[in-house]
């Protein structure tokens, strides 16, 4: 039994940092890694996997923390596995959970997270993302994101986002999270995911680090994401309803002022706007 135990244990995680493979030099480039958390989501994790072997960018750590899928997940992480530096598939409490594994297991000086739904829109997307932290003066950066429709042929929404000012969060703003790439000393020194908050932690965590902590944040403007619709938090009306009642709890330990009509306003306005947008 504990012969069977170890095996399955082995089976059930890989990528190349198991294979004990000499690491090319990368001429001082600045390593990003890249993680994607994923349960049962054997539809689309090869779209996100490929728009990571796509990037023109040299130095990257992919990493792909699963939380017990029992679809094809697994085989198709298999099947790329020698593009895969570390992956590991067992149960976790829930997204944000797995996406704390994989800060801790990244060794980039930048991290990153592609969901299972999402890809990079073009394949210069992580270039464009290392360039912003040849200044290492830069904690962060964030873009721009497009929603598609699930066969991803038809924007749906286009998520423009703008650049950050102190209080923009209490007035229903806040960046696309897969769009947000974060110095590893930062999640270090400020923390990672809050796992008390259900649907609304990536939310919490962009909210602390720029409007509690102050870091030093750019925007990209440009669209760098494809996200199919139908996240969690954005799949119902009562979904939306909890997440947005989150992010009020949210401001509110992280000291942020705001007026509850004018956060409404603007989140519905900034919703609808989006649509507006995504047509054009």
């Amino acid at each position: 039994m504990t012969i069977l135990l170890q095996e399955i244990n082995r089976e059930l995680k890989g990528g190349t940092r198991f294979k004990n493979a000499q690491e090319k030099p990368r001429l001082n480039k600045l390593k990003c890694s890249i993680v994607t958390v994923v349960f049962n989501g054997g539809d689309s994790i090869e779209d996100a996997i490929r728009s990571v072997l796509e990037q023109t960018y040299d130095n990257i750590e992919y990493i792909i923390i699963d939380g017990g899928s029992t679809d094809e997940t697994l085989n198709i992480i298999r099947k790329h596995e020698e593009h895969i530096d570390y992956w590991v598939s067992e149960k976790d409490a829930g997204i944000y959970d797995a996406m704390n594994k994989g800060i801790a297991i990244a060794t980039g000086e930048v991290v990153g997270f592609l969901n299972s739904d999402d890809m990079f829109a073009l394949p210069s997307a992580v270039a464009k993302i290392a360039a912003v932290f040849e200044d290492r003066s830069i904690d962060a950066c964030y873009a721009d994101l497009m929603y598609v429709s699930q066969d991803n042929r038809t924007i749906v929404r286009y998520w423009k986002s703008s650049q950050f000012v102190m209080g923009s969060f209490g007035l229903g703003w806040n960046p696309p999270h897969p769009t947000f790439y974060v110095r590893s000393r930062v999640f270090k020194r400020f923390g990672g995911f809050d796992l008390s908050i259900k649907i609304a932690s990536d939310v919490d965590l962009m909210m602390r680090y720029l409007e509690r902590y102050k870091i030093r944040a750019v925007y990209i403007s440009q669209a760098l994401i494809r996200m199919r619709v139908g996240g969690v938090s954005n799949k119902s009306l009562k979904s939306i309803l909890r997440q947005n009642k989150e992010v009020i709890n949210a401001l509110k330990k992280n000291g942020v002022r705001f007026s509850l009509i004018k956060f409404a306003a603007r989140k519905i306005v900034n919703r609808a706007w989006q649509y507006v947008v995504g047509h054009i």
